[in-house]
């Protein structure tokens, strides 16, 4: 029997037997329905361009779509035509504006797209279909999405809908609701597995658009977590969120798009490394940056200021830190600075770069009073950046470490063991974590960062923490034995430079550790699959992104520019529909007038379902279930007498 008051206040929405019996019939008729398609994509690194095009195409799907719907009546160049149209709206109807026939084309145009959204709405209610369509269109479109042209006396009606919209002259916007409609119905929840942030020029417009998304969810990356320590106010990660952002050429991204104010930093830099030609730290051009132009022999100054700011600072919260056993990446203090050298892992290196004006040898570690007014200056920026405050709290509140859905576990790096396949123990105080409750303490931690009480020890503990988990040995956003920026510099040997993985990287490969992983975290092993992101997945080397047999998905191929050399491609979506999972492959991403029709990727189908998977058969299906069951018990109560029935 369920509980008396939560029955009454069930009641409140349902104040009859026929309303409840009535939405027991709906959501058990929206549970025969097919399942909505997930899409899944990692390490978008701030290549805005390339993720939006992916996202509005649906990854190639919607143009596999037009080639199912219209095959036997478009050409293949009118196919294309149409699929730019529902990619970029906006853009093709500018084009098509200068063509004599416009109006003609507008009105066949139309027709097509409600075509094609009547497929693409098939597998959703009515009512789920209406509440994505936008309000002012909302009756036009629920019309005509369910025309029958058959019908006679109907096909006048719809014909003058459209006649009047041409009349009225809306077509051009009613036009662009329909792709943006199509776009909406063809991916229905939208997994983003870490690694939004850096490299890439602007994820500041990611996150516009994924925050503008229905139905989305974030398993943090550790790149994410710099930026949301950074904005919580860990002054390593500013430096570090700093340093990236120079040493990739994004200065759009930090001051155009975030209002981070490097000015400061430009005038220190150039009255501290005035001499320097600083050419280790020539910045990577991958993107020209558009408002932001910095001379590249200034940007090279500067990304050598913050740099050396942010070895102290981590030298800092290292000594704070005893704990984390991390004195090794105390770099600063391991220099020889009368040779020149530097002693990593018991072997001596001579450095690259042996200019270091604003340390103190004595105390290494200290900042100068210019480095502290800097730190003072960035700080401000970073705690007073609306639009990044904006996207963080979003972070927080669509995000977690990890994320169990409809028998997929999703996290960005790892899940920490050890060699003999052992989740790691990790001790916090007395207490040790490891597995899935390390990553629940995880996601404590990092919301503690940004939402306990200013200057609060347990926030100042979680802050510091934020910092291990963007590059500890043991954090399941890292996963590996160290970063290795300071050698990446000032080191020329490749094997000091060398990054290992955690022992899980190799061990999930194998299929016992995966179903290991997947009894950790209460899911079943036989229907379950890993999908996470973190190391690119290098195809041009034989390498695979389906891994122990099936169990595990890797999804980082580089939509990075920064790794395209590496990987060979641009990148994975993975689509998981109610008939199979297939990895989308994306080569290098192109503007449509670039290559002169709709670029699609290649889609490969890697696992087909035993039988077509509904809604019945997922997370929501089973909360569904659960409604159902409340609400029979609720008919039940009102039969009985138990309660009484409210008669409008």
């Amino acid at each position: 029997m369920r509980d008396e008051r939560y029955l009454k206040l069930l009641a409140k929405e349902y104040p009859t037997i026929k309303e409840a019996c009535s939405e027991i019939i709906n959501l058990n008729a929206i549970c025969g329905l097919p399942k909505g398609t997930e899409y899944f994509f990692s390490d978008l690194h701030g290549e805005y361009e390339a993720f939006i095009h992916l996202l509005r195409s649906a990854s190639g799907i919607i143009r596999i779509k037009i080639k199912e719907t219209f095959d036997n009546s478009l050409s293949e160049i009118e196919q294309n035509l149409l699929a730019n149209l529902i990619y970029e709206p906006e853009k093709i109807l500018n084009q098509n504006k200068k063509e004599d026939n416009f109006e003609d084309w507008k009105k066949i145009t139309i027709y097509r797209l409600v075509e094609l959204c009547k497929v693409v709405s098939s597998k959703y209610t009515r009512s789920k279909v209406r509440k994505k369509m936008p309000q002012e269109f909302s009756y036009i479109l629920d019309e005509l999405l369910h025309v029958n042209y058959s019908e006679s006396n109907k096909k006048m009606y719809y014909t003058e809908i459209i006649h009047t919209m041409l009349q009225i002259d809306i077509a051009d916007e009613f036009i662009k609701q329909l792709c943006f409609l199509i776009q909406r119905l063809s991916v229905d929840s939208l997994h983003i597995i870490g690694d939004i942030f850096d490299r890439g020029p602007r994820p500041d417009i990611i996150m516009d658009e994924i925050i503008d998304f229905h139905n989305v969810d974030i398993q943090w990356g550790n790149h994410d977590i710099s930026w949301m320590g950074a904005a919580a106010g860990n002054e390593v990660l500013i430096a570090n969120v700093v340093r990236l952002g120079i040493r990739y050429n994004n200065f759009d991204g930090l001051e155009d798009g975030y209002g981070i104010n490097l000015r400061a930093l430009s005038m220190f830099a150039a009255q501290e490394y005035k001499d320097d030609p600083c050419e280790c730290f020539q910045p990577k051009i991958l993107d020209e940056n558009q408002y932001d132009l910095v001379d590249p022999s200034l940007a090279a100054k500067m990304h050598k200021a913050i740099t050396m700011i942010q070895f102290k600072l981590a030298g800092q919260l290292i000594e704070r830190h005893p704990e984390y056993n991390m004195e090794s990446r105390n770099v600063l203090k391991h220099i020889n600075y009368e040779k020149g050298t530097i002693c990593i892992d018991g072997n001596e290196y001579a450095l690259l770069d042996t200019n270091f004006p604003t340390i103190d040898k004595k105390d290494p570690l200290k900042l100068t009073k210019g480095e502290e007014e800097l730190m003072k200056t960035l700080l401000a920026s970073f705690r007073h950046s609306e639009t990044l405050h904006r996207h963080i709290r979003f972070l927080h509140s669509h995000g977690s470490s990890y994320k169990c859905v409809n028998s997929n576990l999703l996290f960005h790096g790892c899940i920490p063991m050890t060699d003999k396949g052992e989740f790691q123990q990790i001790k916090v105080g007395n207490q040790c974590y490891s597995g899935k409750a390390y990553m629940d303490y995880v996601n404590e931690q990092v919301h503690n960062s940004y939402f306990l009480e200013e200057g609060s020890k347990e926030r100042k503990d979680a802050l510091d923490f934020m910092w291990y988990l963007w590059c500890g040995s043991y954090s399941p956003m890292f996963g590996k034995s160290k970063l290795a920026a300071f050698e990446q510099y000032f080191v020329k040997e490749k094997e000091a430079q060398k990054e290992l993985l955690n022992p899980y990287y190799k061990l999930s490969e194998k299929e016992e550790i995966c179903n290991k992983i997947f009894h950790e975290f209460g899911l079943v092993p036989e229907t379950s699959h890993i999908i996470n992101g973190h190391v690119p997945v290098k195809i041009k080397d034989g390498e695979k992104p389906v891994k122990a047999n099936g169990k595990l998905y890797v999804i980082d191929g580089g939509i990075s520019k920064a790794y395209h050399s590496k990987t060979g491609i641009a990148g994975y979506t993975l689509i998981y529909n109610s008939k199979y999972l297939a990895l989308a492959e994306h080569r290098n991403y192109m503007k449509l007038e670039d290559i002169g029709g709709s670029y699609t990727p290649e889609v490969q189908v890697v696992e087909l379902m035993k039988k077509r998977v509904l809604v019945a058969d997922t997370d929501i299906g089973r909360q569904l279930e659960e409604q159902m069951e409340d609400l029979k018990a609720l008919v039940k109560a009102y039969q009985e007498g138990t309660l009484k029935e409210r008669v409008k």
